[in-house]
């Protein structure tokens, strides 16, 4: 039996913002935005480009704490959960993000639903104390070509066996080399013009009321369908 299986970005994608930028902006150095422009511009990975980034960042876990509190999810982020359940399909969640940020916004959100976040698998980098500020772990340890701090690619091809069906939804350019791998990619905001510039196929969306709407009408063809 074929698998279906979706892996999502974090930041921007199942979030309203990115909140690594939201962190970057309120608590670290200026510095930060030479960093991201390196970054950018393909010059350094996004290992370095976090590393350095959070080492600028000055702040105690209660900011943090209090910087995640008003962040929101899509609105139509639990629907797609509870449809991608009741039909058999996988959800895995890869971020560049980190693991603090990222449960505690699922824990605030998905409220009725905080079971999910145990049965929602999450490989993402860690941000630990360090001084008055924090650093960030790398615990996906991986020989990525492209210097990944997470690499979202070979998680793809890690977590997955010949014949799944492999679906990925992002907004971002630490998505791209996931879009290059995956058999049907959901694209908006830079991603979306990353790929359009490389002729990479995709399904524009807007939340996870397209892509939900889309399972539903393409689950049984999916089933049936036969990916390279």
């Amino acid at each position: 039996m074929r698998t279906i299986h979706f892996f999502l970005d974090f930041d921007g994608t199942i979030t309203t913002t990115d909140v690594v930028d939201l962190l970057l902006e309120k608590y670290a150095d200026k510095a930060w935005q030479d960093i991201e422009e390196e970054w950018a511009a393909g010059k350094i990975g996004s290992r370095e480009c976090l590393t350095r980034q959070i080492g600028l960042v000055h702040a105690t876990p209660e900011d943090l704490t209090n910087l995640v509190s008003d962040v929101k999810i899509d609105p139509y982020f639990i629907p797609f959960l509870q449809k991608a359940e009741q039909m058999g399909v996988l959800v895995t969640i890869v971020s560049d993000g980190f693991d603090l940020i990222i449960e505690r916004i699922l824990k605030n959100n998905l409220g009725a639903s905080s079971g999910y976040i145990k049965a929602l698998p999450i490989f993402s980098n860690r941000l630990q104390k360090y001084g008055n500020g924090f650093k960030a772990v790398f615990p996906n340890d991986h020989a990525c070509e492209h210097g990944c701090a997470n690499c979202k690619a070979l998680l793809l091809k890690r977590l997955t066996s010949p014949g799944d069906h492999v679906l990925f939804v992002g907004d971002g350019l630490s998505d791209r080399y996931a879009a290059e791998k995956s058999h049907i990619t959901f694209a908006k905001g830079k991603l979306a013009e990353w790929c359009r510039e490389k002729n990479i196929d995709f399904i524009p969306y807007e939340n996870f009321k397209k892509i939900t709407e889309w399972l539903t009408d393409n689950h049984s063809i999916l089933k049936k369908a036969v990916f390279k």
